[in-house]
């Protein structure tokens, strides 16, 4: 189970802030046992973080140095952890094999945002930009990317590289995930993309590698990319 913060790190907190208070009070480890009716042995587990007390021997543990019992237990924890990965890349980097394989590990749910824009279209990918024109495809896009947010509190979604030509939809990314760019050798792209059963990149484009070597190197250095559609990026 994926949880924001583990045990021994509450149990660690916790044993410093049990050690803090008995160091304020001027108490040793034998105080505290006879005045909490605790074994010293067992608070020495305690503030090492290796021991969870129970609710009610907390209350004898503050009730020794003179402490509010919420006081004690009042523990700052770190900030919640993403629970959500978004993969970026070029057709061809991995997204859908490293996307469920992560998601698998982290037992969360996987989702190819190409998929649910599809879906609230009613139609595939290719016909979208055949018949309504990449503007629908990015509008479907945004839509589809705030209904994953809405409905998704934990999740990896695979995103197309040409996500990042469209500001709104890249900067919503950045702003709810945790973002992984993927990305392989030119080479390793374009058998990917051939054993997928798609020519299209490669179709009446002579410098089809030199294109996508020049994409690569874009995504290597910033994301400020022209807004061109390329069939790699798809």
């Amino acid at each position: 189970m994926w949880r924001t913060c583990d045990e021994s790190t509450i149990l660690g907190r916790l044993g410093e802030r049990i050690a803090a208070e008995r160091a304020a009070a001027r108490l040793t480890l034998s105080d505290l046992a006879r005045r909490s009716g605790l074994s010293r042995r067992y608070l020495t587990e305690a503030e090492a973080g290796r021991a969870n007390l129970s609710v009610l021997e907390l209350a004898r543990v503050a009730a020794a140095p003179r402490v509010p019992l919420e006081r004690l237990v009042a523990v700052p924890l770190p900030a919640p952890v993403n629970r959500r990965i978004a993969l970026v890349g070029l057709r061809g980097a991995g997204k859908s094999t490293v996307g469920p394989a992560l998601a698998l590990a982290l037992e969360v749910p996987f989702v190819e945002l190409d998929e649910l824009v599809a879906e609230r279209a009613g139609l595939a990918l290719a016909e979208i930009f055949a018949i309504h024109g990449e503007g629908h495809y990015r509008t479907l896009e945004r839509e589809a990317l705030e209904q994953w947010l809405a409905s998704a509190g934990a999740g990896v979604l695979a995103t197309g590289g040409s996500i990042v030509t469209h500001e709104e939809s890249w900067r919503r990314l950045l702003d709810t995930c945790h973002v992984v760019w993927l990305r392989a050798d030119p080479e390793d792209h374009w058998r990917r993309v051939l054993g997928q059963g798609d020519t299209r990149p490669m179709r009446a484009r002579d410098r089809a590698m030199d294109e996508l070597r020049a994409i690569l190197e874009a995504y290597g250095l910033d994301s400020d990319l022209s807004n061109e559609p390329s069939p790699f990026t798809l």
